[in-house]
C-alpha cells in the first residue's frame, strides 16, 4: 500500500482546464483536491510550486517484447523507460514469440507483468486466421481488446482470410477489436518492383513508397467496412496518411463512437524527409510518410478525427536496425520521450497543452473504458506526472533507460523535463532515478 502523501501548489492541467491546487494522496487514489490543503497530522509534502501535474499517459501501443526477444526489451525494462517518459499504463500486443494465440499465452503475460511492471499493464489477445475460439474466451472486463494485424506480422498473425475476419467482427463484440491496416498483397507487389529496380540495396528513403498510402487506405477501408457492417467496436491504429482520414468522424462524442483512431509520436514529429538523417532508426510499419501526410494527420487529430496520440513503441537493437533495408526490423523505442515531444509541439503552438493531456490521459481512458485512471479526479487511482516547464533535457545514451540503449531522439534539446511520476500513489521515477516503491496493477475495464 501506498503511504500518504500531500502535493502542493501545483498547476494541474486536467480536462480542459489549468489550475493551482493540492492534492492529497492517500492509499494509492487522490483523496481530495482542494485549494489549499491543511492537515492536523504529519504527511510528507512536496512543494510542486510551478510545475505541472497531469494525469499519467495512458499508451494503447507497445511492444515490450516478452516473452520471446528480451534480448532487445523486456516487461521490466520498458515498463521503467515508460515511467520516466510520464507513462503510468500501457497496453501491450501479442506479437512476441510465441505469438499471443492462447488465453495461456495471454495469462503468462499478465504474470510477468506482476512481477516486474513497474507501470499497469494490460495485454492485447492476438486473432490468427485459425484460433477464433480462443479468441472468444477473452475477458473484456481485464483485457483491453483483440488485436488482428490485417498486413504482415511476426509468425502466425496476418489475418487475411475473409471468412475469418467476419467471423472476428461479428463475434468478439463487446471486446474491441484493434487493428494494423496495411494491404499485404499491395506491399509485396511493390517489394518487387522496387528489388527489380535496387536488388537486394533498396534505399530506406522507398520505405513509405513500399508500405504506401494505397496499402494503408485499402485495408483501413475494409476494416472501416466491416465494423460497420456488423457494428463492431473498432480501433484503427497508427495513422500515417492523409487518405486514410477520410474514414473517420468527428461527429460524436468520443464515448458513443463504435469506429476510433490513433496517431503515433513519429507519424506526428518526423516526415519522409527524416530518412536522409535518421534512416533505419525511423524504419515503422506502417512508414512515416510526407510532410503532407504528417500535417494532415495533425489536422484530424485537433478535429477529433483522430481520437488518441499512442507511441507504437517497438525497440530493436541499433545492431539490427543497422543492417540493409530488407534485414533492419522496423519499429523504434519511443515511450520515454513521447510526452515530452508533444509537450514540445505544444510550446511550439502546435497543440495547447490541455490537448495534450486530452489524447494521452483521458481519451485512452474513455475509449477503452479503463476504470477510474487517466483523469485527476477525487476517488480515481493517483496516477501523476509531474513536468518541469522551465527545465530542458537533451536526450543521450546517458540518459536513455529502454533496453535497446538509443532514442530517434539522440540530440534532441526538449524544453519541458518529466519530474517525477506516480502510480496508484507510489513515487516510482524521480529526477532521472527509477525508485522501486511499488508494482503496476492490472488494468479493469467497464464495459
Amino acid at each position: 500500500m501506498s503511504k500518504s502523501i500531500l502535493l502542493k501548489g501545483g498547476t494541474i492541467i486536467n480536462e480542459g482546464v489549468k489550475f493551482v491546487a493540492d492534492i492529497l494522496i492517500k492509499d494509492g487514489r487522490i483523496e481530495r483536491i482542494e485549494n489549499s490543503i491543511s492537515l492536523d497530522y504529519q504527511i510528507e509534502e512536496i512543494n510542486l510550486e510551478g510545475k505541472y501535474i497531469l494525469p499519467g499517459c495512458i499508451d494503447d501501443q507497445v511492444h515490450f517484447r516478452e516473452p520471446g526477444l528480451t534480448h532487445k526489451a523486456d516487461i521490466r525494462s520498458e515498463s521503467r523507460a515508460a515511467v520516466a517518459g510520464g507513462i503510468t499504463s500501457f497496453m501491450e500486443m501479442p506479437n512476441t514469440l510465441p505469438n499471443t494465440l492462447t488465453q495461456y499465452l495471454l495469462e503468462d503475460k499478465y504474470q510477468i507483468a506482476s512481477q516486474n511492471s513497474i507501470a499497469n499493464y494490460s495485454f492485447f489477445m492476438g486473432a490468427s486466421n485459425d484460433n477464433i475460439e480462443e479468441v472468444l474466451k477473452t475477458n473484456e472486463r481485464n483485457v483491453c481488446g483483440v488485436k488482428i494485424f490485417m498486413g504482415s506480422s511476426t509468425g502466425n498473425m496476418l489475418v487475411d482470410n475473409e471468412t475469418t475476419l467476419t467471423n472476428l467482427f461479428t463475434r468478439v463484440p463487446p471486446v474491441l477489436i484493434a487493428t494494423h491496416c496495411e494491404d499485404e498483397a499491395t506491399i509485396q507487389n511493390n517489394i518487387k518492383i522496387f528489388r527489380e529496380k535496387y536488388g537486394e540495396d533498396v534505399p530506406v528513403e522507398c520505405h513509405p513508397l513500399i508500405r504506401n498510402a494505397e496499402a494503408c487506405y485499402k485495408s483501413s477501408s475494409m476494416a472501416v467496412n466491416l465494423a460497420k457492417k456488423h457494428n463492431t467496436r473498432l480501433h484503427i491504429l497508427h495513422i500515417s496518411t492523409e487518405k486514410e482520414i477520410s474514414l473517420f468522424e468527428n461527429n460524436l462524442p468520443l464515448e458513443q463512437k463504435m469506429i476510433t483512431a490513433e496517431a503515433c509520436v513519429h507519424h506526428l514529429w518526423f516526415s519522409d524527409e527524416d530518412y536522409k538523417t535518421k534512416g533505419n532508426l525511423i524504419k515503422w510499419n506502417p512508414a512515416v510518410k510526407s510532410a503532407t501526410d504528417r500535417d494532415a494527420i495533425w489536422k484530424a487529430l485537433l478535429e477529433n478525427k483522430i481520437d488518441v496520440v499512442a507511441t507504437d513503441h517497438a525497440p530493436h537493437t541499433i545492431e539490427e536496425k543497422s543492417q540493409t533495408y530488407f534485414k533492419a526490423p522496423s519499429g523504434g523505442p519511443l515511450v520515454q520521450h513521447a510526452l515530452l515531444a508533444m509537450l514540445e509541439k505544444s510550446k511550439e503552438g502546435k497543440i495547447s497543452i490541455e490537448r495534450v493531456v486530452e489524447k494521452m490521459a483521458h481519451a485512452p481512458a474513455i475509449l477503452f473504458k479503463i476504470e477510474n485512471r487517466g483523469f485527476i479526479r477525487e476517488g480515481y487511482f493517483a496516477d501523476l506526472v509531474i513536468v518541469n516547464p522551465n527545465k530542458n533535457i537533451i536526450v543521450s545514451k546517458e540518459n536513455i533507460l529502454t533496453k535497446c540503449g538509443w532514442s530517434p531522439f539522440e540530440g534532441q534539446n526538449f524544453s519541458n523535463t518529466i519530474e517525477k511520476t506516480f502510480v496508484n500513489g507510489n513515487l516510482v521515477y524521480s529526477e532521472g532515478k527509477i525508485i522501486e516503491s511499488g508494482i503496476g496493477s492490472r488494468l479493469l475495464f467497464n464495459r
